[in-house]
């Protein structure tokens, strides 16, 4: 009717929200998606989520019978535990960082049909990822306390914080990618080469003092090696898990506080600067899809 005043002032602009402060306000669709992903994770798979044990409880066999008994690193005590407390990490890291790249191109048909908070595609995959991530620790935890391993207040409070640093670095990537990956499938192809360098530029199968002997003459390189995120939430494992295992633990080194506190600096970086990405690409993704 001509004339007529329609209020629309509480209504919500389509296509136009808050980013992740959305994820909060939407957190039931964030559990419906949390649940989808897990449950379709070994659909029609006769073992299921026993799949979620034995394939980390296999890594750790391989790990412990060819690096701790026929290589023997001699530079390292329980070479195997270290191993394992490292790659955990990266492995958390690769599988969150790749499935949130894939979220917004892997859930095509809703972003297609519907319109919800983008974003909680990537942090439904973090959160899953988070998820598949238990059963390894679960094994690696066991593995340590038949050796004997106690654990300590203050080794698990920084191993939490190693978590969750690596968590927030993969999903600020993991939204810069996604958001990419709609428009330019290429940039998958990036992602592939982060997470294969991911297990090498971090310490995992060396230590770090190998580095710092490698880079001696370049101080300023080795405390941009060990501002690393994914190079700090390695120590921290390394620090909660293997160092109560040995007699002589490495160590970290004394500037190692002011990388943590770089590596929290570059992880919020990375996840402000793949929010204002993801963002900028996402107005197209129904079009792009």
């Amino acid at each position: 009717m001509a004339g007529t005043f329609v209020d629309v002032s509480q209504y919500d602009r389509p296509g136009h929200g808050n980013g992740l402060v959305d994820v909060v306000r939407w957190r039931y669709l964030l559990g419906v998606l949390i649940r989808k992903g897990t449950a379709t994770r070994y659909r029609n798979s006769a073992l299921g989520w026993v799949w979620s044990y034995v394939k980390p409880a296999a890594q750790f066999v391989i790990y412990y019978f060819v690096m701790g008994i026929i290589l023997q690193n001699q530079r390292v005590e329980q070479y195997a535990i270290y191993l394992f407390s490292g790659i955990v990490i990266v492995n958390l890291f690769n599988e969150a960082f790749g499935n949130a790249t894939n979220s917004i191109v892997d859930n095509r048909a809703l972003v297609r049909k519907i319109y919800l908070p983008r974003e909680l595609f990537p942090v439904a995959a973090i959160v899953g990822s988070v998820i598949h991530f238990l059963p390894q620790l679960a094994i690696l935890i066991a593995v340590c306390l038949v050796l004997g391993w106690v654990p300590t207040v203050g080794g698990l409070a920084g191993f939490m914080a190693g978590i969750l640093l690596v968590l927030v670095f993969a999903l600020g990537l993991g939204l810069f990618f996604s958001g990419l990956n709609v428009r330019y499938r290429d940039a998958q192809n990036f992602v592939d080469l982060i997470k294969m360098f991911s297990t090498w530029t971090s310490p995992v199968l060396y230590t770090w003092v190998m580095m710092a002997n490698a880079l001696h003459n370049h101080s300023w390189a080795t405390f941009v090696y060990m501002s690393n995120p994914l190079t700090v939430g390695v120590e921290l494992s390394h620090t909660a898990i293997w160092a109560p295992l040995v007699a002589t633990p490495l160590g970290v080194p004394d500037y190692f506080g002011w990388s943590m506190l770089t590596a929290a600096i570059a992880a919020l970086a990375s996840l402000v600067i793949g929010q204002l990405v993801f963002r900028h690409y996402e107005r197209t993704f129904a079009q792009d899809l």
